[in-house]
């Protein structure tokens, strides 16, 4: 049974089920070091040049594992040792020159970066050159190309170059944690950061002594993950595994889509704060729009912050498809309500490191319920569907919304240079970092095309509930 997307998605899966097991059986200590043997064994390298380097970048990955703090506050960070040290990024002329006697590429070079050699063609002085491209667009063999790094390609902010030495380099200020980076990097090169350790702790805790509570909370991408098994046998592993409350953040989801509603009304122009990594791209590179911002925490920290003050001294684990929500926590405004950020692929580690069989589970159902509308905002649509409902439901029917919902940052950066240079008709603005949206996140164990219908599916059952039902509603 195939669970993940990619082999670099399996190898970081089986590390962390070894640490999970190790630190779960109180083995890691003395048995850390034991991991890359285990997961590395024999002679033979399979993946690089020799088990010795295989070895030592899993040892890297422990390593940031067991001590987060390695990379401060940041979601993601790379592993030296684990880049190919991929070609420089900029235009090459290909074996597809054929000499043409036309030279459009010399012709429409302006820093006579392009010249003829005698039976080899084009060739692009790198020293000269400043990557317009204008020489790609007019050979007319497709000759020249822009070789990127996947990684480079992947990052829409400009946060990754590459380091004198050769492996890749993150621009923290500009990274917005979105993990695009960490999902195509075919080296596994680029890593997020990981509370697996630290949720381990709080399970045990709850194990020993029984006084401090936990609840999970699940983004609604779960609906298209772990398809292996039903919704119920996953929320019965969380309860087996020893959380109290297992509760939907789509219920936040309505919370948040009947706040926005009201705050749509009353400014007249809002952009939705559900994804991270979208508020942080606006302030950082459209701040004239952050006021724009609803005011609104994202749903993780808003049903974080309903159970915080329903159950004063529990803590709150989020589980979902985002990266970028490991950023968000450390936010001084999000800190108070969400202890650790868990993705699917660390629960899918932390279920097999524990042992638990959820295969083998009966279905059990959550502490709390939400609407179609709510569980819908996994995929790009859903939350502006959800504000549309809820202005109906709260008696705005007469406010004139224009909607635009964008999904990946391609979309994002387009949308968002449109309104800002009065191009765009629209008066609510949902973006996603993530193509799709939740549902093609980062963390999740795959990214199947029916990921968005599983997820309407799923969303169905809610039956006739509203949104603002939903939001009035308390957690069991």
């Amino acid at each position: 049974m195939r669970i993940f997307d990619t082999s670099v998605q399996e190898l970081k899966y089986r590390i962390m089920r070894e640490i999970a097991k190790k630190a779960w059986n109180d083995e890691l200590l003395e048995g850390v070091l034991d991991i890359p043997n285990i997961i590395i064994p024999g002679k033979k390298p399979t993946m690089r040049c020799c088990v010795y380097k295989e070895r030592a970048i899993v040892a890297e990955r422990v390593r940031i594992a067991i001590n987060p703090n390695n990379i401060n506050n940041w979601a993601i960070t790379s592993l030296e040792i684990a880049c190919d040290e991929c070609p420089s990024d900029g235009y090459y002329v290909s074996e597809s020159c054929r000499g043409c006697l036309s030279h459009h590429c010399i012709d429409v070079c302006k820093r006579g970066a392009i010249s003829f050699q005698h039976g080899r063609g084009a060739f692009i002085d790198r020293s000269l050159c400043v990557n317009c491209g204008q020489c790609a667009q007019v050979c007319p063999f497709s000759a020249i190309v822009n070789h990127k790094r996947p990684c480079q390609n992947a990052c829409k902010t400009n946060a990754i170059s590459s380091a004198p030495e050769g492996y890749v380099k993150i621009s923290h200020s500009k990274c917005i944690g979105c993990g695009a980076c960490v999902y195509q990097c075919p080296f596994g090169a680029i890593v997020d950061r990981s509370s697996m350790l630290n949720v381990i702790e709080m399970l045990k805790k709850r194990q020993k002594d029984g006084t401090k509570k936990l609840c999970a909370v699940l983004a609604p991408a779960i609906y298209s993950q772990f398809t292996y098994a039903q919704f119920g046998q996953v929320v019965a592993g969380l309860r087996q595994m020893g959380f109290d409350l297992v509760v939907e953040a789509a219920h936040g989801a309505d919370m948040v889509a009947k706040a926005e509603a009201k705050e749509l009304v009353e400014k007249g122009f809002l952009l939705s704060s559900c994804c991270p990594a979208f508020v942080k791209f606006v302030r950082n590179e459209y701040p004239e729009l952050a006021d724009n911002i609803s005011s609104s925490l994202s749903p993780m920290a808003t049903i974080s912050k309903h159970i915080k003050e329903l159950h004063p001294g529990i803590s709150v684990v989020f589980i979902g498809p985002c990266t970028a929500k490991k950023e968000e926590i450390q936010q001084e405004h999000v800190r108070p309500y969400v202890d650790a950020v868990l993705t699917f692929e660390e629960l899918q580690a932390l279920f097999d490191g524990i042992g638990v069989e959820i295969l083998s589970l009966e279905e059990s159902q959550t502490d709390d319920m939400a609407s179609y509308f709510g569980r819908i905002f996994a995929r790009c649509g859903g939350l502006a569907e959800a504000v549309t409902e809820s202005l109906k439901e709260q008696g705005f029917s007469d406010f004139d919304l224009k909607p635009v919902s964008c999904s990946g940052m391609d979309e994002v950066k387009l949308t968002l240079v449109r309104k800002a240079h009065g191009r765009l008709d629209a008066n609510f603005i949902e973006g996603m970092a993530c193509i799709g949206g939740c549902v093609g996140g980062a963390g999740c164990l795959t990214h199947a095309a029916q990921s968005r219908s599983l997820v309407e599916k799923y969303g169905k059952t809610a039956g006739d509930m509203t949104i603002v039902e939903s939001a009035d509603n308390q957690v069991r």
